[in-house]
C-alpha cells in the first residue's frame, strides 16, 4: 500500500514537471513576435500603433498555453494525489 502510495505522488509530481516544460513555447513564441514587431516598426514607423496592438493580442493569446500549463501542474500537486490516494484506499477496503 505504501509503495503504490509513493508511486501516486510519483507520477504527480513527474506529470506536474512535464506540465510545466509547456511554459517553454509561450516564451519563444512571445519573443519570436516582439523581435518581428521591432523589425516592423523600425522598418515602417507609421504602422507603431498597429503592428504594437496585434503584437499584444497575438502574445495575450499566447500567454494562455502556459497559464493552462500551470494550472494542470498546480493541480497535479496539490489536489490530484489526495484524490488517488483516496480511490486507492476505497479499492483496497473494497477487496477485503
Amino acid at each position: 500500500m505504501e509503495l503504490a502510495i509513493g508511486i501516486i505522488l510519483g507520477c504527480c509530481a513527474l506529470g506536474a514537471g512535464m506540465a510545466m516544460i509547456a511554459g517553454i513555447g509561450p516564451g519563444i513564441g512571445e519573443g519570436n513576435a516582439v523581435a518581428s514587431a521591432c523589425e516592423a516598426i523600425g522598418r515602417q514607423p507609421e504602422s507603431q500603433g498597429n503592428v504594437t496592438t496585434t503584437m499584444l493580442m497575438g502574445c495575450a493569446i499566447a500567454e494562455t498555453t502556459g497559464l493552462y500549463a500551470l494550472v494542470i501542474a498546480i493541480l497535479l500537486i496539490f489536489l490530484a494525489p489526495g484524490r488517488f490516494v483516496n480511490i486507492l484506499v476505497e479499492t483496497m477496503n473494497n477487496l477485503k
